[in-house]
């Protein structure tokens, strides 16, 4: 009899335990069915006209880079300028110390005094010897020889100059001028060096950086897209077509000055790949300095775009989804395709889109495709507001 009934009491509370099981999962469906749909932000697509930037690793060089080399061998007397320092065109920067070339002036000058002599004294002969001719008291063989000789000299006279002017001028290379405007670059050499023509290290460079040139490159797939965004019959044409460049500072700012592409290598390097442009811009006060390193920024316009942030979008096996209200406020997995460039935290979108579909705008992780939810619209503005900073 105990048996039995402890048998009763097990499944009594066997049922009683179940009911209230049912109880709970009844209870929780009636609070989900009285909840509603799970609500999310959504927003509305529209266009808008915007510029997408393209950054270029550049490396800086000042339209001269002039390597200053002596001309002559000698030991360096002064050095006039420092590192770093700008000057002007005609400027002494080195004296160099080499005596035998004023030893060779004060040569040819002695030698000038020597032939005008010898003119001098030719012409004397010349002189005496026309009028006895005249008188036939001596042949006129003896007054063309004088004359010939007279020639000679004169002839003797012109050398000695030149080899003066020659002389003069391998003096004037021991005082070495800056040939432009610059800036002054290294000094490897001190004062007592010995240098010469042939010496490979140059004694400084002088940089004209009055206007830089910013060098990159773009591959042969950025090239077509190139020409194709910016069109032209000819190279020419379509470099007259490129807007102006900024440039990126190795801090990250950007320079004041916008810059103009002026040249595209017609040819791609074969073992780069690439090929090379040169943006030029202004440097009034020096900022940029040569061998620096910068990035050149292109800007794109996009007339008429259609921008999803991309937080919106979802990843799946290489591709890109975006979950859009559909009917019944039911959600529509639908796939986009983006341009490469991005504009900051923003896709481009090329297709998928319309103007007027409102796009899920987060939060989305465990949403399912024909999901019914209830939307919270979000304006364009807050949406977009980072792209108008």
């Amino acid at each position: 009899m105990r048996k039995v009934t402890t048998l009763f009491f097990s499944v009594s509370i066997g049922m009683l335990l179940a009911s209230c099981g049912d109880n709970d999962a009844a209870k929780k469906a009636a609070a989900a069915a009285a909840a509603g749909p799970q609500a999310y932000p959504v927003f509305t697509v529209n266009t808008q006209n915007t510029t997408l930037d393209s950054d270029y690793p550049a490396t800086i060089e000042g339209i001269q880079n002039i390597d200053i080399r002596p001309k002559v061998d000698g030991f360096i007397e002064k050095i006039l300028v420092d590192e770093g320092a700008v000057v002007k065109k005609g400027q002494l920067l080195f004296t160099i110390n080499a005596p035998q070339y004023q030893q060779q002036v004060r040569t040819a000058r002695a030698a000038i005094s020597s032939a005008e002599a010898d003119v001098n004294a030719a012409q004397l002969t010349v002189n005496k010897t026309k009028p006895l001719v005249e008188k036939d008291i001596i042949s006129k063989y003896d007054l063309d020889a004088a004359q010939l000789t007279l020639q000679s000299r004169r002839a003797a006279l012109a050398q000695a100059k030149a080899e003066l002017v020659n002389a003069q001028v391998n003096l004037g290379y021991t005082s070495i001028t800056s040939p432009v405007d610059g800036v002054v670059g290294s000094i490897p050499f001190r004062n007592g060096s010995l240098v010469s023509s042939s010496s490979a290290q140059p004694l400084t460079t002088v940089s004209n950086t009055s206007k830089v040139y910013a060098y990159f490159s773009l591959n042969e797939k950025q090239l077509l897209d190139f020409s194709n965004i910016y069109k032209g019959n000819t190279l020419a044409q379509q470099m007259k077509n490129i807007p102006a460049v900024s440039l990126v500072l190795a801090d990250g700012t950007i320079y004041a000055q916008n810059g103009k592409i002026e040249s595209i290598n017609g040819q791609i390097n074969t073992s780069t790949g690439s090929a090379s442009l040169r943006a030029t811009f202004p440097n009034p006060i020096s900022l940029l300095k040569n061998g620096a390193s910068a990035s050149v920024r292109i800007p794109q316009h996009v007339d008429n775009a259609i921008l999803v942030p991309q937080k919106s979008t979802i990843d799946l096996q290489g591709k890109k989804f975006v979950y859009v209200l559909g009917d019944s406020a039911k959600t529509i997995s639908t796939e986009i395709q983006i341009m490469e460039l991005a504009k900051g935290k923003f896709y481009v979108v090329t297709k998928g889109l319309k103007t007027g579909d409102k796009v899920v705008l987060e939060g989305f992780q465990s949403l399912k495709d024909g999901t019914k939810i209830k939307p919270e619209e979000k304006s364009a503005d807050s949406v977009y507001a980072d792209i108008k900073k």
